[in-house]
């Protein structure tokens, strides 16, 4: 029996929408490479969603100066879209000492201090031998300045949420178990009819102790076809996307409009003035 067709459903004005509990907070603290589950996260207004894309690899050179940062395209860089085996890796950072810990199969292969030369030198090493002939150039582990990330959105890529009733409306039509990880968002969600967070632009929502305004709807690219359990590109889930609803959105962004604390267990609803 065909799934029933949620690009149809009327939307749900966003006074009306049912509470949801954030189920899975995430940053990406190297743009490419593993999320990082969090158990909450202090959000602060107009910032970026805390030690997200702070770093990116320049896969030979881009142009991009600190001093005057600017966006740059993801091909620039490394990233799942192109580079699947990144997805091989475990990434783990400590904010506090600046130090990524990368891990394969178990093992660590890189403990390195991103605050220094030699640190960042050890994971250009390790990348480089590790990409082989997948590397177009020097690869060059870039910080983000103040007031910048290596999102894909300079404009809205503050802070990201999916709803995971829409990611399983998705699984259900593509016949494929999804895992939401494969979308790369910041917050997962639970409690909304799917597809209803796609209307909610310019609506504010209070999560936590925090408030959020809703930007726009995410676009999707090819990374979401690579699983990151395998680091395999094994569906092609941008093709589902069209084929299920006539577009490849999936997830929003939202801006911190009032800062405050999130944790796994919060609710969402809202805005209440």
């Amino acid at each position: 029996m065909p799934v029933p067709s949620v690009s149809s459903a009327p939307a749900i004005p966003a006074a009306e929408l049912p509470p949801a509990t954030v189920t899975a907070l995430y940053r990406h603290p190297v743009k490419g490479l593993s999320p990082e589950a969090l158990d909450a996260v202090e959000l602060t207004a107009g910032a970026y969603f805390p030690n997200d894309r702070l770093y990116a690899v320049e896969n030979g050179p881009s142009g991009f100066d600190p001093a005057e940062p600017s966006y740059r395209q993801k091909t620039a860089f490394l990233m799942l879209m192109r580079d699947a085996r990144l997805a091989a890796l475990a990434s783990r950072y400590d904010a506090a000492t600046a130090t990524l810990t990368l891990s394969l199969d178990g093992h660590e292969v890189v403990v390195a201090n991103l605050s220094t030369p030699e640190g960042r030198a050890e994971v250009e090493a390790f990348l480089t031998f590790y990409m082989a002939e997948e590397a177009r150039g020097p690869l060059k582990l870039l910080t983000a300045p103040d007031d910048f990330r290596f999102t894909d959105s300079l404009r809205s890529g503050f802070l990201s949420l999916l709803n995971l009733e829409s990611v399983r409306d998705l699984g259900a039509r593509m016949e494929a178990e999804l895992d939401p990880r494969r979308f790369r968002m910041n917050l997962h969600l639970e409690g909304w009819p799917a597809g209803a967070e796609l209307e909610l632009s310019g609506a504010r929502l209070d999560v936590g102790t925090a408030r959020i305004a809703i930007l726009k709807r995410t676009e999707r690219c090819a990374a979401v076809n690579v699983n990151p359990a395998t680091a395999a590109r094994d569906l092609n889930v941008v093709k589902g996307l069209v084929s299920a609803y006539g577009h490849a959105d999936c997830g929003i962004y939202a801006k911190v409009v009032r800062s405050g604390r999130v944790q796994v267990g919060d609710t969402i609803r809202p805005a209440a003035d």
